[in-house]
């Protein structure tokens, strides 16, 4: 076997001096940052290996921690150039200077959708100096080293591309927005991360915080209507299905004696929070596999030589409101405890380009109080924009938690499930994620939502809940909604709390199993059917009131399915071929518990009249709709998302129209929570008419698309690279499939395509360790890379579409041996 080894020094371009990557990095450094000593816009000794193997994954090897996040942030830029100078410049507030003030970003991330303008000045206000300090100390010394190195390996790359004559990102490489970075851009974007579930979702309400003139109208002149409340998105990313499948074995349900983990999260195709897959090294230190979003260096999910883990987004709130009553003729100050307390102001510049080019320097004073950032809840609700009686702040607990990468780099190095659970007892930190893992070692199944959450008692509910507060639990459920005016009111600390305002890890709900444990985003409550988990604090989830979804009941089904050997696989042990087809097996629930059922009823006469369409509100017309050709379809379909299977389209869009109907109006049987994956069940034929006009719906959208009836999946649901359409298999979690992708298309607007914003199945991981060893496939469904001329843009979704799970090398001769093995060498001095 040949082995092309490659030594990238900065010998070869030395014109590059540091008096030019000095003026490279003015616009940088003439803001006021954390303290960098030796920061990574300077030259410093670096040296790291990277071994890519089979569709371009890479392993990056290193004798240090700087060196080997030198490595790591070399092999993301190499990979991802584009969409990380973007994400950078979204986290230092820079979007409008650059790219103008209206502009929306082009892919969607866990930030709620704002205009460059309100995205700028919402990252100036809550990224400040004393928070990139904060986080800065919270840190290790061994992380700050090897983020100290990724923003150099970044620049690193940088460099190389801007002086290289090779065609490598032609979309952004001489863009002006595509500058050196310093590691508290590093820090900025991991600090970021953290707001997933609190911040995050509320962008355009906290930039647009601004108190009122004095001719405001108060509250108590404005009515509160229900009718004019626009719902928040309380899920991580703001939309329906961004989410994840996880179910981990003990080793008494596997047919190898080790526990098994499979891990999925349902995540972006695109923009800077999607997954980049690696393997880093320093060798008696670090051995970790797995991904972690772009721009973050240590490992999110993954394994190492020991452990193994994943993740889903927890039910529980990560944060909560506090209403503020303010003090007489001043709007900017409010009472607590009888005392006037002021808000801290902060005014906040931000550089604009104009249409014609032009610099202008835009101003706002934004609030905060002790509580957090003022938010301008007028975007929910007219009368609850900031008055002269009455305004708003919001707490994010994960907005003081900086323990959460540190957490993550113990995990990378864990050796154990008993030390893995012990620093999640320790750190209390992941910041909006369910945990679950195996260890070597080890015959259990671990589980636990065990991270930061607010620390609210149901006394502080009952007593602190505002009118509002509950007028809003509608649209903000299981949200702490408090009167700010009680120090009584404040969030709690116990004796085991991590951080002040946090429950302590007794409060945190966990399981271990020797059958499995499983998440498939609901609450805590159904980690296992046999031993739902109750008596933890109703801001973590519902607990027996509310119905699963559709994936978790099917997840749990295929988990239990497999023990009881009904799945229709040989045997009734989880092993890894088995676990790998069963997760992809593009089952659709909806269809296999109701299709039999409401065949008769959408089905009996060759025509429907229809007169409105249930998933757009449209009324029009009443439309004779032959029904023929998707009755046949849907009759021979098997019920399944597969590529080559024709007709689910059909019931995609049926059921998407068909899941709108309350669960009263549908069901026979209503959800029991002593059978929570059986119920609700069974079609009530009271809603015969309701499912003939979405039915009737349905075809009428599927004429307009020009897809046949009899389309295959493959034809539907697809990805393009390089211009070639790639067929996919499975469909959007609201119609029953545990097998993820989820289009933001229409299928009248050319097929569910998955080139826009879509999510879906990403990084997937099946490891355990059988004999001593560690076994690991996997897939990153939408490829390493954002570059389109680069192979790695498209080899891992080929792959994926065919189902050929990637055999993961791990140890140094299995990634020596490796078909795709190629090593380079970088380094600077």
């Amino acid at each position: 076997m040949t082995t092309r080894r490659m030594k990238l020094t900065t010998k070869p371009y030395q014109l590059l001096t540091t008096l030019s990557l000095l003026a490279l990095a003015t616009p940088l450094m003439a803001q006021t940052l954390i303290s960098d000593t030796d920061d990574a816009l300077f030259t410093k000794n670096y040296h790291a290996e990277i071994r890519r193997t089979s569709m371009g994954v890479p392993h990056i090897k290193a004798a240090n921690w700087a060196d080997l996040g030198y490595g790591y942030g070399y092999a993301q830029a190499e990979d991802n150039l584009c969409t990380m100078a973007d994400g950078f410049l979204t986290y230092r507030g820079e979007r409008s200077q650059y790219l103008g003030p209206n502009a929306l970003p082009v892919a969607g991330t866990t930030l709620e959708t704002a205009r460059n303008i309100d995205s700028d000045f919402f990252h100036k206000h809550l990224i400040t100096n004393d928070v990139l300090n904060a986080m800065v100390a919270a840190q290790p010394q061994d992380l700050r080293d090897m983020i100290q190195g990724f923003a150099a390996g970044y620049n690193r790359y940088l460099r190389h591309l801007k002086l290289s004559s090779n065609t490598a990102y032609s979309a952004c490489r001489n863009a002006d927005w595509v500058l050196p970075i310093r590691s508290s851009d590093v820090y900025r974007r991991m600090y970021a991360a953290n707001l997933a579930g609190g911040y995050s979702n509320f962008v355009n309400s906290i930039a647009s915080a601004l108190p009122p003139d004095a001719t405001s109208k108060t509250l108590s002149t404005l009515t509160y209507q229900s009718a004019q409340t626009r719902a928040p998105e309380l899920q991580v990313g703001g939309k329906k299905g961004v989410g994840s499948n996880m179910i981990a074995y003990g080793s008494a349900s596997t047919n190898s004696g080790s526990p098994l983990l499979f891990g999925n999260p349902h995540w972006y195709w695109r923009g800077v929070d999607r997954f980049y897959q690696a393997q880093l090294t320093i060798p008696g230190q670090i051995n970790v596999s797995g991904a972690s979003f772009l721009g973050v260096p240590v490992i999110l999910i993954g394994f190492n030589d020991n452990v193994a883990w994943s993740h889903t987004v927890s039910t529980a709130r990560r944060f909560g409101i506090y209403e503020l009553s303010l003090a007489n003729n001043d709007s900017t100050s409010y009472m607590r405890d009888g005392k006037k307390v002021r808000m801290t102001p902060s005014t906040i510049a931000v550089t604009v380009k104009s249409a014609d080019g032009r610099l202008a320097v835009v101003k706002r004073t934004l609030y905060r109080s002790e509580y957090g950032p003022m938010m301008n809840l007028g975007l929910l609700n007219p009368a609850l924009a900031w008055n002269t009686t009455t305004a708003f702040a919001i707490r994010d607990i994960s907005a003081s938690n900086f323990r959460s990468f540190r957490n993550w780099l113990r995990w990378n190095q864990a050796k154990s499930m008993e030390e893995f659970i012990r620093i999640q007892k320790e750190e209390v930190a992941t910041p909006w994620v369910n945990t679950t893992a195996i260890a070597r070692n080890s015959s259990k199944a671990w589980y636990a939502d065990m991270g930061a959450v607010p620390n609210v008692t149901a006394a502080q509910t009952a007593s602190c809940t505002t009118a509002i507060g509950q007028m809003m639990a509608a649209y903000l459920p299981r949200v702490p909604f408090f009167d700010g005016a009680k120090s009584a009111c404040d969030w709690k600390t116990d004796v085991d709390s991590v951080q002040r305002g946090a429950l302590g890890p007794s409060k945190l709900p966990s399981l271990l199993r020797n059958d499995y444990v499983a998440n498939m985003n609901d609450s805590y409550w159904s980690t296992n059917p046999k031993a739902l988990l109750t008596g933890f604090p109703a801001i973590l989830g519902t607990t027996g009131t509310e119905s699963l979804s559709m994936r978790t009941r099917l997840g749990h089904t295929m988990a239990q399915g497999r023990l009881d050997g009904t799945d229709g696989y040989v045997g009734n042990k989880a092993g890894t071929e088995v676990v790998e087809q069963m997760v992809l097996n593009s089952r659709v629930l909806t269809a296999e518990l109701f299709k039999a059922q409401v065949l008769p009823m959408i089905c009996g006469s060759t025509t429907l009249t229809i007169s409105s369409d249930p998933e757009t509100g449209e009324s029009f017309p009443a439309k004779l709709v032959n029904v023929s050709a998707a009755c046949t379809a849907l009759s021979s379909w098997d019920n399944t998302g597969n590529p080559g299977v024709r007709g689910p389209h059909i019931w995609d869009e049926f059921w998407r129209r068909v899941s709108l109907l309350s669960e009263a109006q549908l069901y026979k049987v209503q959800f029991s929570p002593a059978d929570p994956i059986h119920t609700p069940r069974d079609i009530s034929p009271v809603a015969a008419s309701n499912l003939q006009q979405a039915f009737g719906a349905a075809i009428l959208r599927i004429q307009a698309s020009g897809f046949a009836m009899s389309a295959t999946r493959g034809e539907t649901l697809f990805v393009t690279r390089n211009q070639h359409k790639i067929g996919l298999f499975g469909g959007c979690d609201n119609v029953g499939y545990f097998t993820v992708a989820c289009s933001d298309n229409r299928l009248d607007q050319g097929g569910y395509s998955m080139d826009g914003n879509p999510n879906g199945n990403s990084y997937m991981q099946v490891v355990s360790f059988p004999n001593g060893n560690v076994e690991a496939h996997s897939f990153l469904t939408f490829s390493l890379s954002d570059d389109p001329a680069s192979i790695r843009s498209r080899n891992y979704t080929e792959r994926y579409a065919s189902k050929n799970w990637l055999k993961l090398p791990f140890t140094e001769s299995e990634i020596h041996n490796d078909s795709g093995y190629r090593s380079s060498y970088i380094s600077e001095w």
